[in-house]
């Protein structure tokens, strides 16, 4: 497996770009959680209602999917990624100015198609420059962007909450756009598209879903349960800390650190093992380990144990997320990786959107017991997803960088595709 210190310059400011831009883009999402409590008193109005706008959030990303990744096959990824942070960066802006609930719904809304396109942009401009054999590497390391921008808005929020409040909190969140004078300079153009811009080839996005129809459903499906599995440990988890326990807002943000650290080191870890035992036995072992943790991460009291069971958790769910970009990028064909991946990855999150609403819903049927309904949650998706990853097609030892001499091409498991794009 090559490492980073074997990769291009080139290569790795593409690494670091990317990873950036997810980074960036979760910490965006991120900070609402941290304050749903808040808004809820501002707006006079329930944890449960105000948790609509992480649904709409969420609900709206598959159109984002669709406009950007569209827009990256025809354009380029470079140029539509600097887009689409502009974009998410302003609407976060104007959140803090929101002088109604209505008003911040809609701005969630608009930020919500914004962010939509980042995962499938930036994820196809990493994998279709990336040596093949970091790939695996790479998808944990592009991947652990997510729980690296939660953990920045859990430093950021131990650190300013006390000074700058709710509105504060999405005024720091317009900081991403500082990334794109460096995308500008530094960042070169995927290699693949400007190949296939070079030789004319277009493949179009609707008839290429109507061509794989049962990849694409089932790749939703799959997704809806990694969705559930990441927002279902994450969205109220600071709710539940804050709340349910009582812990102080120093506490919660030091428990975050921690279980994103967790994260960050999860989605490395089985992505990069997914190069060595294939990408569906990493993800399912990373989603079967998360299944004994739980009544630790859930049920325990006093905030070292559950500190210790947060850890945990976050390092196999994140763990088994850090499988799914490359897992996805060799799935689906060549021609519409820029917007295919994000596109059923967003639709998953539709399906996944009610999460916030759901769980708390559920919790405060039951006594304000928001460690029950993450359980129940967590752990019936955990366990679809060994199922469903089960049934999937094993990619390790595809080709998209052309890189022609991978050692293990030639053995990669269970039928694993072996074509190059080239």
């Amino acid at each position: 497996m090559f490492t980073p210190f074997s990769w291009t310059p080139a290569q790795r400011h593409v690494a670091m770009a990317c990873f950036s831009a997810w980074t960036l883009d979760a910490f965006d999402f991120f900070i609402l959680v941290f304050v749903l409590s808040d808004l809820a008193a501002y707006f006079h109005d329930s944890v449960s209602s105000v948790s609509l706008a992480i649904m709409l959030t969420l609900a709206v990303r598959p159109i984002g999917a669709l406009i950007f990744g569209r827009l990256a096959e025809k354009f380029g990824r470079k140029p539509i990624l600097m887009l689409n942070i502009t974009c998410f960066s302003i609407f976060e802006l104007l959140s803090a100015w929101s002088p109604s609930f209505e008003a911040f719904l809609l701005f969630r809304v608009v930020y919500g198609v914004a962010m939509g396109g980042i995962w499938g942009v930036a994820s196809s401009l990493a994998m279709e420059t990336i040596p093949d054999r970091s790939r695996g590497l790479m998808s944990g390391i592009f991947q652990a962007g997510y729980p690296c921008g939660y953990l920045l808005a859990s430093v950021v929020f131990g650190l300013c909450y006390a000074w700058v409040g709710w509105r504060g909190m999405f005024l720091i969140g317009a900081l991403p756009i500082i990334l794109l004078p460096y995308i500008a300079y530094k960042v070169p153009e995927s290699p693949v598209w400007l190949a296939a811009r070079a030789s004319k080839e277009n493949a179009a996005l609707w008839p290429s879903v109507r061509d794989n129809w049962k990849l694409c459903l089932y790749l939703v499906l799959i997704m809806a349960c990694f969705n559930f599995f990441s927002h279902g440990t994450q969205d109220l988890y600071p709710t539940f800390l804050k709340v349910q326990h009582g812990f102080a807002p120093h506490v919660v943000s030091t428990i975050a650190i921690f279980y994103n650290i967790a994260a960050m080191l999860g989605g490395i870890f089985f992505g990069a093992l997914s190069e060595r035992i294939g990408r569906k036995k990493a993800m399912m072992i990373a989603a079967f380990l998360a299944l004994p943790v739980l009544p630790l991460w859930a049920f325990s009291s006093g905030s070292l144990a559950i500190g210790i069971g947060a850890f945990f958790m976050q390092f196999m769910v994140q763990g088994a997320w850090g499988v799914v970009p490359t897992w996805l990028n060799e799935l689906v064909p060549a021609k519409v990786r820029a917007v295919l991946p994000g596109f059923v990855y967003q639709l998953g999150n539709l399906i996944a959107s009610v999460n916030a609403m759901l769980q708390s819903t559920i919790a405060e049927r039951h006594g304000g017991n928001y460690g029950l309904a993450m359980a129940i949650v967590a752990g019936s998706v955990a366990i679809l997803i060994c199922l469903f990853v089960a049934i999937g097609r094993e990619t390790q030892g595809t080709v998209i960088a052309g890189d022609k001499k991978r050692p293990n091409a030639s053995r990669a498991p269970d039928g694993a595709s072996q074509t190059s794009d080239h």
